[in-house]
């Protein structure tokens, strides 16, 4: 059986065999370089040590003793996750093997198997052409199967409606009660409006954008005569890719594009895990453990040069 056409049961086992047992031999149980965790009771302050989350900086004490300090939190037993995931027309893409969609299957499976066997609660939101499932946030490894059940039999929405990423992301503020880590799981092709939404939720929740993406949505290859379709809208155009200036409008339209969504989600204070359809689901999160390990290590001699300054004045 292909890997397009596996069961989710099949997928976990697989999953659990290659994805997650690679993980634990790298990251040695230590998930918090993925995970940052969401304590709400101040404990203690001490020193900054590495891997720290530098929001938890306390400046006062860090200018009076001239070296970073934190606030200590006592971390919640348990830790509530929620996947929104946009299961709209553009996710159903690929120009190779394996769909945007698909991708996003195996990411959730492992992100929410990582969570779920340590106890941690893992709840979805599902987005067609609307908000059209709610899976309520539980632990186990037969919960976490329900999940990836129901997503990979949503029915994939009509086509001829534009996404509005903003209506998943209002209706999961409403749903989520309590503080969470929330995987926002989309390519991010949607109407106008969603990063104000984005922001609101990344000031309650500890936010993360899953951006997925197929190469050939960034640069097109010179194969002559196409029939391009938007996935979200179904209409076709016929475009000649052998033409060089097509080619190189067409990269720079998807280049702008890149840059103002990495800006929205700068601005909105929320890190982006990016997969390819042509990524390895696991090497995509040690570059993302990695990218975060490299910032907290560039914020912590940013804050001591900062402390240094304070002490100064």
């Amino acid at each position: 059986m292909s890997n397009s056409t596996q069961t989710p049961d099949a997928l976990l086992r697989r999953l659990e065999m290659t994805v997650l047992r690679r993980l634990d031999g790298l990251l040695h149980g230590d998930y918090h370089t993925l995970f940052r965790g969401l304590g709400m009771d101040l404990a203690d302050l001490r020193e900054y040590q590495y891997h720290d989350d530098v929001r938890h900086i306390d400046w006062n004490v860090t200018a009076r003793m001239q070296t970073p300090y934190v606030r200590e939190y006592y971390e919640e037993r348990e830790l509530t996750a929620w996947f929104l995931i946009d299961l709209s027309p553009s996710e159903d893409f690929a120009s190779g093997q394996v769909s945007k969609r698909r991708q996003a299957l195996e990411a959730v499976a492992v992100l929410a198997s990582l969570l779920s066997r340590n106890g941690n609660r893992v709840g979805a939101l599902f987005y067609g052409s609307h908000v059209d499932t709610v899976i309520p946030a539980t632990t186990g490894r037969k919960h976490v199967l329900h999940l990836l059940h129901r997503m990979q039999a949503h029915k994939p929405a009509p086509h001829g409606r534009a996404t509005e990423l903003h209506d998943l992301l209002q209706t999961a503020g409403q749903v989520m009660k309590r503080r969470s880590l929330v995987f926002v799981v989309s390519d991010f092709i949607t109407q106008p409006g969603w990063e104000k939404p984005l922001a609101l939720l990344a000031q309650r929740h500890e936010a993360i954008a899953l951006r997925l993406y197929d190469p050939l949505e960034m640069e097109l290859p010179d194969l002559g005569l196409l029939t391009m379709q938007d996935p979200e809208t179904g209409e076709q155009l016929l475009v000649d890719t052998h033409d060089g200036v097509f080619r190189k409008r067409f990269a720079e339209i998807a280049a702008r594009r890149e840059e103002t969504l990495l800006d929205a989600f700068g601005d909105a204070g929320v890190d982006v895990l990016e997969l390819s359809t042509e990524d390895d689901v696991a090497d995509a999160l040690l570059r993302f453990s990695d990218l975060r390990r490299e910032r907290a290590r560039l914020s912590a001699g940013a804050c001591r040069a900062r402390a240094s300054g304070h002490a100064w004045r």
